[in-house]
């Protein structure tokens, strides 16, 4: 199964994985998941790193990949314009592209953002 890591759920996994539930760290850490992170994730982490709000720097996310295994999902148009579409439940920009993305894609999303889970056909674990 693909599994799209949110952007939390990727910092967490990598520096913090006792605040990951069971549920998101055994699908995590299944061998038979194919974990992804959306491109926007690495933006979100970047623009907040640099504004302060995040120490979590470039190296720290390239190692956070390369440790869990994960993939970097590109950010498409497609994936762009599936945000037409999408009601305003969510008002932070950066999860409004990642469940467009999850949504266009039809993977489920590891993440503790219970906004996430009032998107309909948007599967969630946590």
């Amino acid at each position: 199964m693909r599994l799209l890591l949110d952007t939390a759920v990727l910092i967490w996994a990598a520096s913090s994985p006792e605040r990951l539930t069971r549920r998101a760290r055994t699908a995590i850490e299944a061998g038979s998941n194919v974990l992804e992170l959306s491109a926007v994730s690495l933006s979100e982490i970047a623009i907040k790193e640099a504004r302060g709000k995040l120490s979590f720097n470039a190296a720290a996310a390239r190692q956070a990949l390369e440790d869990l295994g994960v993939r970097v999902l590109p950010y498409t148009a497609d994936h762009a314009f599936a945000l037409f579409d999408l009601p305003p439940r969510h008002s932070d920009p950066f999860d409004r592209q990642i469940i467009a993305q999850a949504l266009c894609e039809d993977i489920p999303v590891a993440t503790p953002d219970e906004k996430f889970r009032l998107y309909e056909g948007l599967k969630t674990i946590w």
